[in-house]
């Protein structure tokens, strides 16, 4: 059934919502499984049971499962890869909303990329969201000059990575599915997985008990307890970007992609109701102030 124009914009944004509450909720439960397993194992097994279900999307008429282009997929998928090493890392150590505050600062890094990397011109409008969303950070984060937290830095590399990932995305990737460069990242993901688990087995480190081993820790086994949650992660991820994929299929990408910042109030409500990780009112405000410098950045970019 073809859906009438009139109600396309209000189904994205229904739909990018949904996408962003399932994501907002499953990122929670990585400080529960990096209690029981580390950073590498998580998505090694993560990406092996994901894949088939990709695969799965591919034979729906989903899009192309193979790369048109493999190297600059190859490189999009590095990028995007990192970004969610250094983004779960933060899960499990800090509060959601400082994890999701540092990956966020992606769109600022874009701009930042664009006006001195490749040299072209931002607007005015582009420049104050960068001011405000920079503001909004600071709130969030927190950074004490007297007490400097490192591990405030971990998300912020996130949002880096994911920024150079997006630029590849749109400069190197032209043309080719989602489902195409969703399959490379968790590929990507799976073979660094790999890879760490086969450093830390050659040399071990004595990691810390609690989410703080996350890193540090090698393959566990038995893993039963941990294995809901990374199924949890598995399902719930690849259902997350089928709705966003479907999101912009319906609506103008510049308006839809305004309704992603909603997971900056998922993922900490949620985060306050299930575990009572408290939101301070500097960072409810911090928050907000992302928000609005996403939705400028979203509106410009039309």
């Amino acid at each position: 059934m073809t859906l009438p124009d009139d109600t396309r914009p209000l189904t994205a944004a229904v739909v990018m919502i949904c996408a962003m509450a399932i994501i907002g909720v499953i990122d929670n439960f990585i400080v529960t499984l990096a209690q029981q397993i580390g950073l590498w194992q998580f998505h090694f097994v993560r990406s092996l049971l994901a894949l088939p279900l990709v695969a799965a999307m591919s034979a729906l008429g989903l899009g192309r499962l193979a790369p048109r282009r493999v190297r600059p997929v190859a490189l999009r998928s590095l990028a995007v890869a990192l970004a969610m090493l250094f983004y779960f890392t933060a899960l499990a150590i800090l509060p959601i909303a400082q994890a999701l505050a540092g990956l966020f600062t992606s769109p600022i890094f874009i701009l930042l990329i664009t006006a001195f990397g490749l040299r072209k011109r931002i607007g005015p409008w582009r420049i104050l969201a960068v001011a405000v969303g920079f503001i909004g950070i600071l709130f969030v984060l927190q950074p004490d000059p007297g007490n400097f937290d490192w591990r405030i830095l971990i998300p912020v590399a996130g949002g880096f990575f994911y920024a150079l990932g997006a630029i590849a995305t749109r400069s190197l990737c032209a043309g080719e599915s989602t489902v195409a460069l969703l399959t490379g990242m968790l590929i990507a993901l799976g073979l660094m997985g790999a890879g760490g688990l086969i450093w830390l087995a050659l040399f071990p480190v004595e990691a810390l008990p609690g989410p703080d081993g996350f890193v540090a820790r090698g393959w566990v086994w038995p893993m039963w307890q941990a294995l809901p949650w990374v199924v949890v992660q598995a399902v719930g991820s690849v259902a997350g970007v089928f709705l966003i994929i479907k999101a912009y299929q319906l609506g103008e990408p510049s308006h839809v992609s305004v309704f992603e910042y909603s997971v900056m109030g998922f993922g900490p409500m949620f985060a306050w109701y299930a575990f009572g990780q408290p939101v301070g009112p500097w960072q409810a405000l911090g928050i907000g102030l992302i928000v609005v410098a996403g939705a400028i950045i979203a509106v410009r970019s039309k």
